[in-house]
């Protein structure tokens, strides 16, 4: 991460160093909260920009995260508390990470069950028509 920061540094690249680190989502024992502020000092002095914690489990814990040494970004998902609340909380970024595609999957996946099943299509009604599909893509 040191070598990233200072050659990106050299070569005047605004690269932006977001260390992440899934204590969380390994589901290593011990004091994870302690095990991510030593992470996070650590990679603060390796030039880190801001650190991502997939998996932290409560407000509470996200807000002291969010103290620093570096701006924290989360993924959120259901269960998560809303964005208003972690902004209040200091979280820098909210991440869906793969959460939307994943969801866009399962709706294929009940689609094909259904029409395999029964040869019907209704779980297709709730679709964006076309039109709508094509503004979104073209960003207006």
């Amino acid at each position: 991460m040191a070598a990233a920061r200072e050659a990106a540094d050299a070569a005047g690249v605004g690269l932006f160093v977001d260390a992440r680190t899934d204590v969380y989502l390994s589901g290593a024992p011990g004091d994870r909260l302690a095990e991510v502020e030593e992470r996070a000092r650590i990679y603060a002095d390796a030039g880190a920009d801001g650190l991502f914690v997939p998996g932290l489990p409560d407000l509470d814990a996200i807000a002291r995260l969010a103290g620093g040494p570096l701006p924290l970004n989360v993924m959120a998902g259901p269960g998560a508390p809303p964005v208003a609340e972690l902004a209040a909380a200091g979280v820098a970024r909210v991440s869906v990470g793969s959460a939307i595609a994943q969801s866009a999957y399962a709706a294929a996946a009940r689609a094909a069950a259904e029409l395999l099943a029964g040869g019907t299509y209704d779980t297709l009604a709730d679709g964006l028509d076309y039109g709508a599909l094509n503004t979104a893509l073209a960003g207006r």
